[in-house]
């Protein structure tokens, strides 16, 4: 009898649909995942849905179990939690987490899924690839006992920074967005907050994720005399103009890119799947429940996707339900 489940694939870019699948038989070495709950990377998956890859960049950008290529047809994604149903003794009922995209039930390597600590919930685990950017953006980073730092952007990826860096001691952090809802996000993860006008300046970091030319302009503004901008920001298809005449040189500021398909060269020490199990480890904190701002079913996702890339429904990282579908 066939294995069978059901995959979201985007079509012509800005279009979604629910596919029907047939699952090969696992091989020894490998594990039959049912889907709990996914997470939509509002940035990183609304830019593929409409199309903002660039042709250079198709490589780079492919997640671990895509399937068709940029634009499309693609089925894209990388925040799974689910159950073990077939696989080692060791594994069977536990709850991992994989890098798969939206799909019922699956069939990867058993080296490909994490098991999710006890102390945090599968709802929860699903920031787990969006934490594990903000730790090797960290590891890039560096920060000091005492360092003054904005966060300039406040999506998944920079409230996810934003939250490990209110960890450090002495350190003074500021989440800075122009959504004024963002406020309340910033004093459930226990860092300031402030509009871009109002941001604290003299930083000797600030971490970039707003993905505007804007965004990233006023972090070059807030940063005192030899700091640094680490940029998280993805920008796809679009170019960007920064001032980097006026006092870009002699302040001598620095830009530094940061990308987590590289574990950061100041760890080289570390794996993969050690960076992963870090930041399952780190989502033991309730306080990043705030990073989930929205909850919809599995088969919503054609219908979701659309509002989620308009701005309609501004979310952080909105929750995919997959409930007991087959």
């Amino acid at each position: 009898m066939k294995r069978t489940a059901r995959a979201f694939w985007i079509g012509p870019p800005g279009h979604g649909e629910i596919r029907d699948v047939v699952l090969p038989d696992p091989a020894e070495d490998e594990v039959v995942v049912r889907s709990l709950w996914s997470g939509v990377s509002r940035g990183t998956e609304t830019l593929v849905f409409r199309g903002g890859v660039p042709e250079n960049q198709h490589a780079t950008m492919r997640a671990p179990f895509q399937e068709g290529d940029f634009p499309g047809p693609v089925k894209y994604g990388y925040l799974n939690v689910g159950v073990v149903e077939e696989g080692p003794a060791a594994l069977l009922g536990r709850t991992v987490f994989c890098l798969y995209p939206h799909q019922t039930r699956y069939v990867v390597p058993v080296s490909a899924v994490t098991p999710v600590p006890d102390s945090v919930p599968a709802g929860r685990a699903v920031l787990a690839g969006t934490v594990e950017t903000a730790v090797n953006a960290l590891w890039d980073a560096a920060p000091l006992v005492g360092d003054r730092i904005a966060v300039v952007g406040g999506g998944m990826v920079g409230c996810s920074v934003a939250a490990l860096l209110g960890r450090f001691p002495g350190v003074r952090v500021q989440l800075v967005d122009a959504d004024p809802a963002r406020a309340k996000t910033a004093e459930a993860l226990g860092v300031g907050f402030a509009p871009p006008a109002d941001a604290l300046g003299d930083c000797d970091l600030v971490v970039h994720a707003s993905a505007t030319e804007q965004g990233l302009t006023r972090a070059l503004e807030l940063l005192s005399a030899e700091g640094t901008v680490l940029e998280l920001s993805w920008y796809g298809d679009r170019k960007v103009s920064l001032p980097l005449g006026e006092a870009f040189h002699s302040r001598r500021l620095v830009i530094r890119s940061s990308q987590v398909g590289t574990v950061s060269p100041a760890r080289a020490n570390r794996s993969y799947a050690d960076r992963l199990a870090l930041a399952l480890d780190l989502l033991a904190d309730p306080a990043l429940d705030a990073l989930v701002t929205g909850e919809s079913d599995f088969e919503e996702l054609p219908q979701l996707l659309p509002r989620l890339a308009s701005g309609e429904i501004p979310a952080l990282c909105h929750r995919v339900r997959y409930a007991d579908i087959g």
